[in-house]
């Protein structure tokens, strides 16, 4: 078939780290020549829509406009909106993350808030990690903005969101409700903003851990790129293979498959 929109993933398939991936520029490119509706769907909480509008179009020559970016920081705003649990909230995360829910209301309380988010936070402390541990323990709803244990960087693959998300989780023993891929909640808002059904769908991704397995579980279409965080040697191990597999993102083939 033909898809007719497509979740595309940002860090290990249009881009790595700082370096340019340039068949992943050629995807989007190719995707707006045809008018193909897609959406960049992306785990990171470290940089605002407008942020990442930006570095796209200055560092990896990407021009594609604000309402095509969703990230988790957007579904994690629109998942503690429709919680309606209370307006406070203690976030771990860089400011992207803190100035989004910020600007959606919530107030900041570090002793019992509503919500403990947690994102990707490149100077978390103990005390962060300790004020976090406690509202958790008196109640506060964990939330974590995506699974990712390890993103990869030019310097190789450092510690992501989920490692922070693990060990609040065996300093709490509570789980996290987890908002980003590979989980419904980012999916399920993402075709929304897409406006496509799912089945007429695709999600584009270099992470089987979260990128196909959201395709996977969430009922869509698979295409696995191998310049990022999944390599080739794992792909027999994998439990679930994706629909398709491609070295580069300039292999793919737009038309009738």
């Amino acid at each position: 078939m033909t898809y007719q929109g497509y979740l595309i993933d940002l860090d290990g398939t249009i881009y790595k780290g700082s370096e340019r991936i340039p068949a992943g520029e050629r995807f989007i490119e190719r995707l707006q020549e045809r008018k193909i509706p897609y959406m960049l769907v992306t785990n990171n909480t470290t940089r605002t829509p407008e942020m990442i509008q930006n570095m796209l179009s200055s560092q990896f020559h990407v021009d594609t406009p604000l309402e095509t970016i969703y990230t988790a920081t957007m579904a994690t705003v629109d998942y503690m909106n429709d919680m309606n649990r209370g307006k406070t909230a203690y976030v771990i995360g860089a400011e992207g993350l803190k100035s989004a829910i910020s600007a959606a209301g919530y107030e900041e309380d570090t002793e019992n808030p509503a919500y403990v988010v947690v994102g990707l936070d490149w100077e978390v402390t103990y005390d962060k990690l300790a004020t976090a541990t406690l509202a958790i323990q008196k109640g506060a709803v964990f939330i974590g903005t995506n699974p990712d244990l390890n993103i990869p960087t030019e310097r190789g693959l450092m510690p992501g969101a989920g490692s922070l998300l693990a060990l609040l989780e065996a300093a709490t023993r509570v789980k996290p409700i987890i908002i980003g891929k590979p989980e419904a909640v980012i999916m399920n808002k993402a075709l929304e903003h897409l406006g496509v059904e799912r089945s007429k769908a695709i999600m584009v991704g270099d992470n089987y851990m979260t990128d196909i397995t959201a395709g996977i579980k969430n009922d869509i279409a698979t295409l696995l790129v191998l310049t990022g965080f999944t390599t080739k040697k794992e792909l027999p191990t994998l439990p679930i293979k994706p629909d398709f597999v491609l070295d580069s993102l300039d292999e793919w083939n737009f038309d009738e498959r």
